[in-house]
């Protein structure tokens, strides 16, 4: 009878160790989920800033490492080009006009890929620069070409709104650009074919920009997905499919699992096809 005492103990004694682990293990992950939906810029602004600075270090190193292992040249390459840049811009010299607008030139492609990544990002603002910046912008360079009957009013490419500096042609009177191009009986009407080339450029840097921006929350779902968490989306879907919503409830749900469990497979086409859907038309609802 001891020896049948002893052999439950010693039986039921690793089982209720694993058991005590398995509890403490899913605590600690319980707490990690709970601190990482804690830590933003509004609650918790100097430890987001340290991790983010840490995590920005870490990234730069492993990267420097991997190219000096893998890419020796291209690195001593990318050295000899930053230095000759830094020459030709400190140096005066009859080069001095062809810096100067690369230098308007990469200005103008920063300032409209920065306002595509402010917004999708957004910072918890609802920052939208396209009803900001971009939307007005095209309608104001829309407005003055029909006015003056030609498209032609731009100085350069990147005569645009940038920061605190307003476009050249905004004030301008349209005698200074020369007689009407696009005249008829009902006055100038500029075709779209002939305004769009004018302003694509813009509207595809504040595009790539918005592209950027949704990166890195591509890359927080995928490390989710690697660690084996499950995404709050599912379980929001989960919690939803055993209720009673309605018809059109659950087809939605139902479109939503499938887009959830095939994107792994349909990564490409299908944001290609949702990011083809305008912003504005998915605000309305």
């Amino acid at each position: 009878m001891g020896s049948d005492e002893k052999f439950t103990y010693h039986q039921s004694s690793p089982r209720s160790a694993s058991q005590d682990m398995n509890m403490s293990i899913q605590g600690l992950r319980a707490k990690h989920q709970q601190e990482l939906e804690n830590l933003t810029l509004t609650t918790q602004p100097f430890r987001t800033l340290k991790f983010f600075t840490l995590a920005a270090i870490k990234y730069f190193k492993r990267s420097l490492s991997y190219l000096l292992a893998h890419g020796g040249w291209p690195m001593v390459l990318c050295n000899v080009v930053a230095l000759v840049g830094i020459l030709l811009f400190t140096i005066d010299g009859p080069h001095g006009k062809h810096i100067e607008e690369l230098r308007q030139y990469l200005q103008f492609g920063l300032w409209w890929v920065a306002l595509g990544v402010a917004s999708s990002i957004g910072l918890g603002s609802g920052l939208h620069t396209f009803v900001l910046y971009l939307g007005p912008h095209i309608a104001l360079f829309t407005i003055k070409a029909v006015q003056c009957g030609r498209v032609d009013i731009k100085s350069a490419p990147y005569d645009t709104i940038q920061w605190k500096i307003g476009p050249s042609w905004l004030d301008k009177d349209c005698l200074e650009f020369g007689p009407s191009l696009f005249s008829s009986l009902h006055g100038s009407q500029v075709p779209l074919s002939s305004i769009l080339p004018q302003v694509q450029m813009e509207a595809i840097l504040w595009g790539i920009g918005t592209a950027l921006g949704e990166l890195p929350p591509y890359f927080i779902s995928r490390a989710a997905h690697m660690s084996g968490s499950k995404l709050e989306e599912m379980e929001e879907l989960d919690a939803s499919s055993t209720e009673d919503n309605g018809l059109i409830a659950t087809h939605l749900n139902q479109i939503k699992r499938w887009f959830l469990s095939h994107s792994q497979y349909l990564n490409f086409f299908t944001i290609l096809v949702l990011a083809s859907v305008s912003y504005d038309f998915l605000s309305i609802f």
